[in-house]
C-alpha cells in the first residue's frame, strides 16, 4: 500500500490500515497499569466480544500469557457462551467498538446482576450502553473506522490486553513498542509480489493456517470482508488432517509463522500432494514463496496481521473490489436496541 497512490487512498480501509503505525508507535503502556492491578488480584481475566474485537485481541493475549508462564487463568469466548459461565470469579472485559453490540451489552448486564465490580468495558466510543454497565470502561484511542472491516482498532485492544500483562509482570516494553510502528509500516507498505497476488485471487477458496493466536484467523475474516472470498483458517496442523481431501488445485493457503517442525508435512501434503499453492507470511525465508516482513520477536503477531493486511487489499483491488463496503456485512453486527 502507498498512499500517495489514489488507487490506495481513495479507501478509508487503507487509510486506517496505516493508521495503525501511529496507534502502535503512541500507544500508552502505562494506560492499563491500574486495571493490571485489579486482574493481579482476581488472578482470572475473561475476554469477550465478537468478531474482530475479540478474535486478535483475546487470543493473542492468551498465548502470550501461556507462553511466559504468567501465574493468571486466562479465557475467552463469545459473549453467548460466555454467558453460560461462572465468571464472577473473574475479571471480565467486554470489548465492543461500537459500545452497542447486543450480546457484549446483554452480558455485561447479567454480571452486574450478579454483582461482579470486577467488569470492564473496551470500546471506539464513549457514552455508549456498554459504558453504562460496566464498572469502568477504556476508550481507544485509534477513533471511529469508517470502513466496515476493522483493522487499527484491532491492535489497539490487543496492544490493550498485551499490556496488561506486562504490567502484571513488571515489564516496561515502551522500547519495543516504538520500534515495532517502523516494522508494522514496513509490512504494510512492503511489495506483494504479483504472482502470488493473481493466484489468490483466482482461488476458490483462500486458506490461512498458523498458530491459534488470532492472527490466521483474524486474517480469514478479513478475507471475507475485503476479497468477498471464501476462506477458512486451519489451526495448527489441521491443513494436513484430512482437509486435503476437499481442497482444489487452484486454492491457495498461506501460512503465518509457520512451525519449522511442520514444514515439511505441509510441503509433502498440500504442495506435492494436493497441489495446491503454499505461501508463507514469515520474518524469515522458508521454502515456500514468502512474503517476507521485519523480525519483531514476541511482538511479530503484530508485523504477520499487517503483512496479511496489505495482501487482502492487493487481492481485493485486483478483483475490482470497492474495499470500504461489503455488499451484506454490517459495521455493527448485532446492535442492541434499548
Amino acid at each position: 500500500m502507498n498512499l500517495s497512490d489514489s488507487k490506495y487512498s481513495q479507501f478509508a480501509l487503507c487509510r486506517e490500515m496505516l493508521d495503525t503505525v501511529e496507534v502502535i508507535s503512541g500507544f500508552d503502556c502505562g494506560r492499563t497499569a491500574g486495571v493490571s492491578g485489579s486482574i493481579k488480584s482476581a488472578g482470572r481475566l475473561f475476554m469477550t466480544g465478537e468478531g474482530s474485537s475479540r478474535i486478535f485481541p483475546a487470543k493473542n493475549a492468551i498465548r502470550k500469557c501461556l507462553s511466559r508462564g504468567h501465574d493468571l487463568q486466562i479465557s475467552t469466548d463469545g459473549s453467548r457462551q460466555s454467558a453460560q459461565y461462572d465468571l464472577r470469579k473473574f475479571a471480565v472485559f467486554c470489548a465492543s467498538n461500537s459500545g452497542r453490540t447486543k450480546e457484549v451489552v446483554l452480558l455485561a448486564k447479567m454480571l452486574a446482576e450478579q454483582g461482579n465490580n470486577n467488569r470492564f468495558g473496551l470500546t471506539a466510543n464513549s457514552g455508549t450502553l456498554l459504558e453504562e454497565a460496566c464498572a469502568e470502561t477504556f476508550v481507544l484511542t485509534c477513533g471511529w473506522e469508517e470502513a466496515v472491516a476493522a483493522t487499527k482498532s484491532v491492535v489497539e485492544q490487543a496492544l490493550f490486553y498485551e499490556s496488561i500483562l506486562w504490567n502484571i509482570a513488571g515489564e516496561n516494553r515502551a522500547d519495543d513498542i516504538a520500534g515495532l510502528g517502523t516494522k508494522a509500516n514496513a509490512a504494510l507498505t512492503i511489495k506483494i509480489d504479483a504472482g502470488i497476488v493473481q493466484k489468490a485471487a483466482a482461488a476458490p477458496t483462500i486458506y490461512f493456517a498458523g498458530y491459534n493466536d488470532g492472527v490466521a484467523e483474524e486474517l480469514t475474516l478479513k478475507t471475507n470482508e475485503i476479497t468477498r472470498k471464501k476462506s477458512d483458517f486451519l489451526e495448527g496442523t489441521y491443513a494436513v488432517h484430512g482437509i486435503e481431501e476437499v481442497m482444489d488445485t487452484n486454492d491457495i493457503v498461506f501460512v503465518v509463522d509457520p512451525i519449522e517442525e511442520e514444514i515439511e508435512k505441509f510441503r509433502e501434503v498440500l504442495v506435492n500432494g494436493v497441489g495446491l499453492h503454499v505461501v508463507a507470511i514469515a520474518d524469515r525465508e522458508t521454502p515456500f514463496p514468502t512474503i517476507k516482513v521485519p523480525a519483531a520477536g514476541d511482538l511479530g503477531q503484530y508485523v504477520y496481521l499487517c503483512a496479511g493486511w496489505n495482501l487482502l487489499v492487493e487481492i481485493g483491488l485486483a478483483l475490482g473490489i470497492n474495499l470500504d463496503k461489503p455488499e451484506r456485512a454490517r459495521k455493527v453486527g448485532n446492535e442492541f436496541v434499548a
